[in-house]
């Protein structure tokens, strides 16, 4: 297991081995294991938004502590404007292939295969993905004390030289979209896994398409719900 850095709009870079469980899992692990790790390490994504908004640099590192803490205990809340939220993007990605699921620790994500967001080998948001992120954006700044993940992946296809800036690219482009239509980008952290994480057998056509993905995460802290 590795760490990874946690690249955040302010400026902010935060080393935590929690994220790195989240966006990339550990080899030898149980399926219980890996669900325990994934919700720590986008807890920790969601306690350094909320650490820095409030206390800079040593709120992002206290945040990350404590919001790993929460994630692995499942700390999120699906409420009532996550619900909606959730609707709302089911209706606007209908026939896109864009997947809608609320996960086992109460996240919302989005998979965007890049069929549906990127041209092969680009970073430029397609119309169709445009048209998903403008809603996506209006259900976000419903919901301002959400935090959000967005990671990049491609298929095994190329040099990681170019597979690990693209993906870096597409989740940056995701980030970008969606900050020019007002959500605050202290909210963001993005990451780009390259083809180090397939979840499809890139030797097909078909696994390499489903490899190629931006992963979106928007995860409300339980403890904002006790303020």
């Amino acid at each position: 297991m590795t760490s990874f850095n946690i690249r955040l709009t302010r400026g902010l870079t935060v080393t935590t081995l929690a994220a790195a469980l989240a966006l990339s899992g550990c080899a030898n692990m149980s399926e219980t294991q890996q669900d325990s790790a994934k919700g720590a390490g986008i807890g920790a994504l969601a306690g350094v938004l909320l650490g820095a908004a409030t206390g800079g640099s040593k709120g992002a590192a206290k945040g990350a502590v404590i919001g790993a803490g929460a994630g692995a205990l499942g700390g999120y809340i699906w409420s009532t404007k996550m619900q909606e939220q959730k609707k709302a993007m089911e209706a606007a990605t209908a026939g896109t292939g864009i997947g809608v699921t609320q996960t086992a620790d109460n996240r919302l994500k989005l998979d965007v295969p890049a069929d549906a967001g990127f041209a092969t080998g680009r970073s430029t948001v397609s119309p169709t993905l445009q048209g998903v992120l403008s809603q996506f954006a209006g259900t976000l700044n419903a919901n301002p004390v959400t935090a959000i993940a967005i990671v990049g992946h491609t298929d095994s296809t190329g040099s990681d030289a170019v597979n690990n800036p693209l993906s870096f690219d597409r989740a940056n482009a995701t980030r970008d979209y969606l900050v020019a239509r007002g959500v605050s980008p202290a909210r963001f952290a993005t990451d780009g896994r390259g083809s180090r994480e397939p979840v499809a057998d890139n030797g097909t056509a078909q696994g390499r398409a489903a490899n190629r993905r931006v992963e979106i995460y928007v995860a409300e802290p339980a403890q904002t719900a006790a303020r």
